[in-house]
C-alpha cells in the first residue's frame, strides 16, 4: 500500500509514519512543517526507499493536487490539524482555517484525484479526529460513536465541523471515507506544549508544575505507539462511512496523573525533594472540559483492536523517552510559546 499521511511530522502523524514503514509501506509525509512540527520524529525513516517527504499545506490545493498526481497513493490518513485547546482559546481564527478550510480543501483534491483514477473501491480518505468533539461527560458514561456532538472550545468545534466535512463528502460524493475519534495521546516525541511532556520537563528544570483549577478533569489516555496501531488498523479493516472511537481504556484525572508522574522521576532521577513539591494549582483554562472517556467496544469487537499497554507502563516508557531525548526537547524550548502559559482570556 501506498500511504499519504499529512501532519507526518507531528506527534501522532510521526508515529504512524515510522509504523507504515516498519511494515513496508510506501510513505508520502505532507507536512507543512508549522510550529509543532519536527523531522527529527521520522529521522529513523527518513533514508528508506519507502518514505518520502513533501512540504506542502493542505489549505494549498494546487500543491494538494501536486502532491496526489505525483505519488497516487491508495490512501490518505489525514492527521494535519491545529491540535492546542489553549492557543485556540488564544486564536480561534487559526484553527478554523487550517482544520476547516484545510480539510475541505483536502477532500475536494482527494475526490479529484479519486474521480481520476476511476473511482476505485479499495481507495481510503481516513480521517483522524478528537472525543473533544462530545463535550464533557459527568462521573459517568463514556462517549461512543452515537454520542452527539457538543464542542465546548475553539479547537474542539474546528474538529468536529471537519468531522462533519468529511461524512458531507462520503455521503453526496461516495468519497470512500473512515473516521476516528480517539482519547487523549502521549509517549515519545510529544511537543513540549501539552500536559505530560510539560509535567516532565517542568519538573526536570526545577520549575514550578501547574496543575489547572483543582486536578479534577479526567482524561482516557492513550499510548502514541497504540493508536498508530489502531488507526492502521481501521484504516485497513474499518467499513466505509463508519466511525471508531478509539479510547486507552486509562481513565486518570489530572492530578493523579501529575503525582504518578513526580513518583516515577523520584525514582529515575532522584533529588533531595519529591518532584511532587513542586505541584502549583494555577488559574483553569475557560471551558474545561471536566471528563472524557471512550467507550472502545466497536473497535475491539469489530476489528480486533484493543490498546497494548497500561498507564502506568506508558508512563514509565514515556519518562524514559525524555530522559534519554534531551537534545529533541531542548531544540523545541525555544519555539513560539513553549514554556508560557496560553488560554487565559483577559
Amino acid at each position: 500500500m501506498k500511504l499519504m499521511v499529512t501532519g507526518g511530522a507531528g506527534f501522532i502523524g510521526s508515529a504512524v509514519v515510522r509504523l507504515a514503514v516498519a511494515r513496508g509501506h510506501d510513505v508520502v509525509n505532507v507536512d507543512a512543517l508549522t510550529y509543532a512540527a519536527c523531522l527529527e520524529n521520522v529521522a529513523m525513516v527518513a533514508d528508506s526507499p519507502l518514505y518520502t517527504f513533501e512540504q506542502a499545506d493542505i489549505r494549498d490545493a494546487a500543491a494538494m493536487n501536486r502532491v496526489l498526481s505525483a505519488h497516487r497513493p491508495d490512501a490518505i490518513m489525514h492527521l494535519a490539524a491545529e491540535s492546542h485547546v489553549d492557543r485556540s482559546i488564544d486564536g480561534p481564527l487559526a484553527f478554523v482555517d487550517t482544520n476547516l478550510r484545510g480539510t475541505a480543501t483536502l477532500l475536494e483534491a482527494a475526490r479529484r484525484f479519486w474521480v481520476e483514477q476511476g473511482r476505485p473501491e479499495t481507495f481510503r480518505f481516513h480521517h483522524v479526529s478528537t472525543d473533544e468533539v462530545f463535550g464533557s461527560l459527568g462521573e459517568t458514561g463514556r462517549f461512543s460513536e452515537e454520542s452527539p456532538y457538543a464542542p465546548n472550545s475553539p479547537y474542539a468545534a474546528s474538529k468536529a465541523g471537519a468531522d462533519h466535512l468529511v461524512r458531507a463528502w462520503h455521503e453526496t460524493y461516495d468519497l470512500p471515507v473512515v473516521l476516528s475519534n480517539c482519547s487523549n495521546n502521549y509517549g515519545p516525541f510529544h511537543f513540549p506544549e501539552k500536559l505530560i511532556p510539560v509535567v516532565i520537563l517542568k519538573a526536570l528544570a526545577g520549575e514550578t508544575i501547574p496543575v489547572y483549577g483543582t486536578g479534577s478533569n479526567v482524561r482516557d489516555w492513550l499510548y502514541v505507539e497504540d493508536h498508530a496501531e489502531a488507526l492502521m488498523t481501521v484504516l485497513q479493516k474499518g467499513r466505509v462511512g463508519r466511525s471508531y472511537a478509539i479510547g486507552g481504556e486509562a481513565e486518570a484525572r489530572n492530578i493523579d496523573l501529575v503525582e504518578t508522574l513526580c513518583r516515577i522521576l523520584d525514582r529515575k532521577r532522584p533529588k533531595t525533594r519529591s518532584y511532587a513539591d513542586q505541584i502549583s494549582f494555577v488559574t483553569d483554562r475557560p471551558g474545561h472540559d471536566q471528563r472524557y472517556a471512550i467507550d472502545p467496544t466497536r473497535i475491539r469487537e469489530e476489528l480486533g483492536w484493543r490498546p497494548s499497554l497500561s498507564l502506568q507502563e506508558g508512563l514509565e516508557r514515556t519518562v524514559d523517552w525524555y530522559l534519554v531525548n534531551e537534545d529533541w526537547w531542548r531544540a523545541l524550548q525555544s519555539r513560539d510559546g513553549i514554556g508560557d502559559r496560553l488560554g487565559i482570556l483577559p
